[in-house]
């Protein structure tokens, strides 16, 4: 098995690496490459891992046929293409875990070089002079930190302001009540965030609904004299906004690690009184860039030998130890969203997966893209489990997930619904010794294993139906593998599946559908 290759394209620490190389997988480091250099080689690679010098966008990825991965070094992804990654069936990971302390740790610097003014007096103090009643500072003992997004940073940073005897309100729709509440902060509204901290100190990622989330706007609603701390995405904050607000006085100070365009040569805050700037350290300690290296070779890593996905940001998470128990539900899970695509003629509305039994306390997420994949699969060429989801949304295809994890008539059992312009049809299947089995088509109960070349066929339940059919195949020197028959009632509607040995041409399925008991007839690929 011809082991896969990994370009890193960013400098980062050497531990990054020796991973791959410990790892059985193949590694070139190759910093610094022009945009036209890297789409040259890209060609070669199955995975590639960056920082955040690199631009991956759509352009990078179009000859990248054999790209399976891309880890970020970090936790912004802002300098990738997730949507063009995503539409060529590309993972795209980043370390969210690694440099959490030290950017909360950045943070906390930063509020403390405000509140004291420690860079104006420290340049003061350099230049000769003593000017001790020229920065009168505030404690933070006592004061409200409010704290806009309380993920992985956003909590460290709440536990040491808590420690600093801040009071602590945040604001993050993601935030739970029980989480809150473990945490030791009070949940807000973002305009109570406004209203009462004497510190706002920005943890959230940037998206249309942060963007430019400080603006004249909310600046105007901040209690009078806030001070303002970014070690998030510059974006987050309209510059020009802030410095009217500061230079009115409606914000006494701020602190700013990142900024709307990086690297920040110049920019509209440089320069202010009352504003510590720093050029984007808050993931820059050794221990960090040792942490967020490691992590991201440990995890292209387990994709590309063993499938597993962890901190991806554009498909659903399956680790090391998922994936073995996944992996058979994988191969029913496509089979079936194959079955539903190649048996649908007319537009999909509407896709329900329903797991039930022992399938049901599984990762099913992963399941449900694969479901997908198989379904789109006859239309599109290039769609995967990565691709789907996201063309799913674009087609307007509503998709839900349902567990019942009651055990039916089977300990383990997926069933997928789909709903047409013309039709709904649902399919059932189930795992016999980690095979899979289709156990259920449109209400009919059968007991089929799909093999790559097979017939299906639908038909009225009368005598003489399968001598004609099997005859027929007979005749054309058409071998039968299986053979698997369900019917609703006697003299009713009945199916047959048929897996055969090689496809059948267009001329064998007139001859099929022209039996006196055939409704339909369709030939399948697996």
């Amino acid at each position: 098995m011809t082991k896969p290759r990994v370009l890193i394209a960013d400098a980062m620490s050497p531990l990054a690496a020796e991973t791959f190389r410990a790892r059985g997988v193949q590694v070139d480091v190759k910093t610094g490459l022009a945009p036209d250099e890297l789409v040259a080689i890209l060609k070669d690679y199955d995975g590639l891992a960056v920082r955040s010098a690199t631009k991956v966008k759509a352009a990078t990825l179009a000859n990248a046929a054999r790209l399976k991965v891309i880890g970020r070094a970090g936790i912004g992804v802002d300098n990738i293409d997730v949507a063009a990654a995503t539409t060529r069936g590309i993972v795209v990971m980043n370390t969210p875990y690694g440099n959490s302390i030290t950017t909360a740790e950045h943070a906390l610097a930063l509020m403390m070089a405000l509140a004291r003014q420690i860079p104006e007096a420290n340049a003061s103090t350099r230049a000769g002079k003593w000017e001790k009643n020229a920065f009168m500072g505030v404690e933070l003992m006592g004061k409200t930190l409010g704290i806009v997004g309380c993920g992985n940073i956003g909590s460290v940073v709440a536990d040491r302001a808590q420690g600093l005897k801040m009071k602590v309100i945040a604001y993050d729709p993601f935030l739970s009540p029980d989480r809150a509440a473990d945490l030791g902060v009070e949940k807000v509204e973002f305009d109570d965030l406004l209203a009462h901290a004497d510190f706002i100190s920005l943890h959230t990622p940037l998206t249309d609904a942060t963007r430019n989330i400080l603006n004249a706007k909310s600046l105007a609603k901040t209690k009078k004299g806030v001070r303002i701390v970014n070690c998030a995405r510059g974006g987050l904050i309209v510059e020009a906004d802030l410095k009217a607000a500061i230079e009115s006085g409606q914000v006494a100070g701020a602190a700013l690690d990142v900024f709307a365009e990086e690297p920040a040569r110049a920019n509209p805050l440089f320069g202010v009184p009352g504003v510590v700037v720093t050029p984007h350290l808050g993931a820059a300690t050794a221990e960090a860039q040792e942490k967020v290296a490691l992590q991201v070779a440990e995890q292209m890593a387990d994709f590309l030998l063993t499938g597993a996905v962890a901190n991806a940001v554009n498909m659903p998470a399956m680790t090391a130890e998922e994936a073995p128990k996944l992996r058979p539900y994988m191969k029913l899970a496509e089979q079936m969203g194959s079955f539903a695509g190649q048996a649908t003629e007319t537009a999909i509305k509407a896709v329900t997966v329903e797991y039930e039994g022992l399938v049901a306390g599984l990762n099913t997420k992963p399941l449900t893209a694969v479901v997908l994949k198989g379904l789109l699969s006859p239309q599109l060429e290039t769609v995967n489990m990565v691709s789907a989801p996201a063309i799913a949304r674009e087609r307007g295809l509503d998709v839900r997930e349902v567990r019942h994890e009651r055990a039916g008539a089977y300990q383990t059992l997926i069933r997928l619904t789909i709903v047409s312009e013309t039709q709904t049809r649902a399919i059932a299947g189930t795992l016999f010794n980690d095979e899979p089995r289709i156990v259920d088509i449109k209400g009919i109960p059968i007991d089929a294993r799909l093999g790559p070349h097979m017939i299906y066929v639908t038909n009225r339940d009368k005598p003489g139906f399968i001598g004609a059919l099997g005859t027929l195949l007979g005749n054309a020197n058409i071998n039968i593998a299986t053979f698997s028959l369900g019917r609703e009632k006697p003299g009713g509607d009945a199916i047959t599946l048929i897996e055969v040995d090689h496809p059948i041409d267009e001329g064998m399925v007139a001859r099929i559908r022209a039996l006196p008991q055939v409704m339909r007839c369709k030939p399948m690929r697996f």
